[in-house]
């Protein structure tokens, strides 16, 4: 909706010079360095400002370019233009990490994985949805795997919602995931008490 009112790229930006700041305040009260992954829209994506916005997020929040992630879905990759390889790439150049979302959704040839410096693959839910139940998005999610790590990106899998789907993951060497299994949406005071929390678990577990 925001992309048809024409409001999406001012909402965006302050979208993304906002969680830039929450995330250098969580690291504060952890001390403990996190990564920060942001969605660009195509509309944010394509206008000449991007880089300038991304460059005032780090500035004013005071995180480094390593740890900011920017979300590119395939629809900015498939508009093969000057202006995104360019920003693509000064992006990269700045020490951003570039991860592809939704994986799958789009129409393209996988040329476009070795053309451009993206960290990270995401594959998109509806893979993951039946990964346990459907022989063809299990096959498809095990290739997506094998592929990205072929060209040495990292994998994340969206919408993990049971033990199962973890499973089968972990078991094909899946880097990270998210999805309603690990947590809900969560205001952010209740984010840094589950961070915490799960630092604590994770001392506690035996070795």
């Amino acid at each position: 909706l925001a992309e048809e009112l024409g409001v999406i790229v001012p909402i965006g930006e302050w979208v993304l010079i906002e969680s830039c700041k929450q995330a250098a305040e969580w690291q504060k009260q952890l001390r403990a360095p996190l990564r920060l992954a942001v969605n660009v829209s195509a509309k944010q994506f394509g206008g000449v400002g991007m880089m300038g916005v991304v460059q005032t997020a780090l500035e004013r929040s005071g995180l480094s370019a390593a740890q900011l992630e920017l979300e590119i879905t395939e629809r900015v990759v498939l508009d093969e233009s000057s202006a995104n390889s360019n920003q693509l790439h000064k992006l990269n150049d700045m020490g951003v990490r570039l991860s592809v979302d939704d994986f799958g959704t789009g129409y393209s040839a996988l040329s476009y994985l070795k053309r451009f410096p993206f960290d990270v693959l995401k594959i998109d839910r509806s893979f993951v949805r039946d990964i346990t139940r459907d022989r063809d998005n299990a096959a498809l999610a095990k290739a997506i795997i094998a592929m990205a790590h072929g060209l040495d990106m990292e994998v994340i899998a969206e919408g993990v919602e049971s033990v199962a789907q973890r499973d089968f993951l972990c078991d094909q060497n899946c880097d990270m995931m998210q999805g309603f299994y690990f947590s809900r949406p969560l205001p952010p005071d209740d984010f840094l008490r589950y961070l915490i929390d799960s630092a604590a678990a994770d001392t506690d577990a035996p070795a």
